[in-house]
């Protein structure tokens, strides 16, 4: 039998993603409200043909404009990315009963890693996107790469431990699925247990459970340093 141990991070999947979408929406909705009471209130003040009415509905359609085109893409693609990771993050979380750790959007000095998995096969970061595809393995951005680079290193000097960077596509056809490029693998969520469950043992019990209580040590000691939960890289969905 093995021991489940609450997250570490204290987090759901997606967790930040979906809160930086509420805050997004909060403030598109208060900057609205703000510049409609505005206008009301100087064509109420000063009279429908007042230049001051006039210009405080000039700014409201400008700004009207600026949201429709530029704020709500912005919304809808964070609202993806958190339905993303928050998927995936149920697919894993299927994983607990077989031995395995996972730990939800964790920051450990380079950036935001929206899965780690600790069990038999070793060690894994996920970084999940939701581009609705179809992706083509050859041409997956040269940032995502870097960025799952970068967590595979920052969880190797975590834990001692060789870890495989994985980029997971939420949603999309991926036309290698499981191809590699530069060292990171790139899966569909679809075929993402099946690859796990086909890897063979690498760690012991006592390994998981090292790897899980360094991994834990680290997010505390980030956390007390004043890293804080929500610096973020900037990620591309």
């Amino acid at each position: 039998m093995y021991a489940i141990h609450p997250d570490p991070t204290g987090r759901t999947a997606g967790q930040y993603a979906r809160r930086t979408v509420r805050r997004l929406r909060l403030r598109t909705l208060v900057t609205l409200g703000v510049l409609a009471v505005a206008t009301a209130l100087l064509g109420r003040a000063f009279g429908l043909h007042d230049t001051r009415f006039l210009a405080s509905e000039v700014a409201l359609l400008a700004s009207m404009f600026v949201i429709s085109r530029y704020v709500l893409p912005l919304v809808e693609r964070r609202d993806r990315g958190a339905t993303g990771e928050e998927h995936v993050g149920g697919l894993l979380e299927k994983l607990s009963d077989g031995g395995w750790e996972v730990i939800h959007d964790a920051t450990l000095g380079r950036g935001n890693v929206d899965h780690i998995l600790i069990g038999p096969a070793g060690v894994f970061t996920v970084e999940t996107k939701s581009h609705p595809g179809p992706v083509r393995v050859g041409r997956v951005h040269g940032g995502t790469l870097s960025q799952a680079q970068a967590q595979r290193r920052a969880m190797e000097r975590v834990t001692g431990l060789e870890v495989e960077p994985l980029i997971v596509y939420s949603r999309a056809w991926v036309d290698r699925p499981l191809a590699r490029r530069k060292g990171v693998r790139v899966v569909p969520a679809r075929m993402l247990l099946g690859y796990l469950a086909k890897r063979p043992d690498r760690l012991t019990p006592q390994d998981i459970e090292g790897a899980r209580g360094r991994v834990a040590a680290a997010l505390r000691e980030w956390t007390a340093r004043g890293g804080g939960a929500d610096e973020r890289w900037r990620r591309i969905r």
